[in-house]
């Protein structure tokens, strides 16, 4: 079964830290042994895993995405002014899939699930399944 997550983003380009809500519909499923499988519904938003401990990391992630590709750049073709944000979610990727072990996921200690929104400030919609 698929559902759906939904996350509001307050920025034009910000890191939010989804976890909790993943975690929260692996634990509502029961599964003890398997995986969650984690897709963003939107080009201008991506999903990673990254340190979550220190909320510095995902700043300088976003900083850095910002140098690498600049938002106005004088190439850019599309006409809605976000070139930058498909750019940026082609290089994380809209999908993630973690393993699920005794009913929880594995991570690292340090390690978050993040939406990289590119593009908002928007309330996003990433499909989630959790299978066996």
């Amino acid at each position: 079964m698929i559902r759906f997550l939904e996350v509001k983003t307050t920025q034009r380009t910000e890191m939010v830290n989804i976890g909790r809500q993943v975690r929260d519909a692996v634990l509502a499923s029961g599964l003890t042994e398997g995986a969650v499988h984690l897709w963003s519904m939107h080009t201008t938003c991506a999903l990673t895993v990254n340190e979550s401990a220190d909320p510095d990391v995902a700043r300088d992630m976003v900083w850095k995405m910002g140098e690498l590709v600049p938002h106005h750049e004088g190439s850019y073709r599309h006409g809605e002014g976000n070139s930058d944000s498909h750019l940026k979610t082609s290089l994380f990727g809209p999908g993630l899939s973690l393993l699920i072990h005794r009913g929880d996921i594995i991570l690292g200690t340090w390690q978050g699930i993040f939406l990289a929104e590119w593009d908002g400030p928007r309330t996003r919609s990433v499909a989630l399944r959790i299978s066996s």
